[in-house]
């Protein structure tokens, strides 16, 4: 088996991304929506979720957790439209990671997300781990997934992002089925860059595990609000600082049931007013940045790793 790993990427020289209006950072909020996709006996799956949850399932393996349902819930029926508010106060652009069967069951979360004209960046028919997928149950996976969102929003989804991680399969069952502009399963870089998949050009925009609400319910992660407002903070201004010279990406990675929590939600406005109190400042979507990337630093192959 070859191992093929790209541990170089743009080295000391990265390229000047030339952001829209000499920003120094561009800066890319992504909330998870995956409220009502998730494992569970309901769905068939034998056994309840037991992950990224408020309170960690304390029901047997293969019982029906109905706590941990009920936390999901709260994403859903009350943090979603908690959030989407702050998003509308200060007129800030998302991207939705978008779990296609989460938002079918929520039809009026999936108007208000065009409505305010955020991109769904598709999150899998469901939030399910691909790598426990075989090749070809992963292939109708990514097949119902766009053909889900684009009747239930009128258009397809133009990015891809898996569970915590893709399988092997991944990237080019993505290139194969087509349409897509990029795919987000990476965490290498705070930059966009090309690969070649199957001898096409694809685009990968890399997101992010440290900022990450997921912190506040793993171990050792965001202990309160605070935290995360601190951690947060710091990574603007470094990057904010490295800017002048050589201008970034920074992602935020928020969840509806995590984030959309009275006690946190908060933190999260607060943020968004320190981030909106600096100028040259590019807040964009996701799909913003993969055009940019392909007008601005088009695909050379001779750049490009075979992946």
């Amino acid at each position: 088996m070859t191992v093929v790993r790209d541990l170089v990427g743009y080295g000391r020289t990265p390229p000047d991304p030339k952001w829209p209006g000499g920003a120094r950072i561009a800066v890319q909020i992504v909330l998870n929506y995956e409220e009502g996709s998730e494992y569970s006996i309901g769905d068939g799956d034998g056994f309840s979720e037991a992950e990224l949850a408020e309170s960690p399932g304390a029901v047997p393996h293969g019982t029906r957790d109905l706590t941990t349902e009920s936390v999901y819930e709260f994403g859903s029926r009350v943090g979603f439209w908690r959030l989407m508010r702050l998003f509308a106060e200060r007129d800030i652009p998302i991207t939705v990671f978008g779990c296609a069967l989460a938002l079918e069951r929520n039809p009026e979360a999936a108007a208000a997300i065009v409505e305010a004209g955020y991109d769904i960046c598709s999150h899998g028919w469901r939030w399910v781990k691909h790598w426990l997928l075989s090749e070809e149950e992963e292939r109708e996976h990514i097949r119902q997934a766009v053909e889900s969102l684009k009747k239930l929003t009128g258009s397809r989804p133009l990015g891809w992002y898996c569970r915590t991680g893709p399988s092997a399969n991944t990237r080019r069952l993505v290139v194969e089925e087509g349409g897509f502009l990029y795919d987000s399963d990476a965490y290498n870089d705070e930059l966009p860059y090309w690969v070649t998949t199957n001898g096409k050009p694809h685009l990968v925009v890399p997101y992010t595990s440290d900022l990450n609400d997921g912190k506040f319910v793993r171990p050792g992660g965001f202990a309160t609000g605070e935290d995360f407002v601190t951690y947060a903070k710091h990574t603007f201004d470094m990057l904010y600082e490295e800017g002048v010279i050589q201008p970034k990406m920074m992602s935020i990675g928020l969840h509806n049931r995590l984030i959309g929590r009275a006690g946190r939600a908060g933190a999260l406005a607060r943020v968004l007013d320190y981030i909106q109190g600096h100028d040259k400042v590019w807040i964009c979507r996701r799909e913003d940045i993969a055009r940019h990337w392909m007008v601005h630093h088009p695909y050379d192959a001779s750049g490009a790793n075979e992946s």
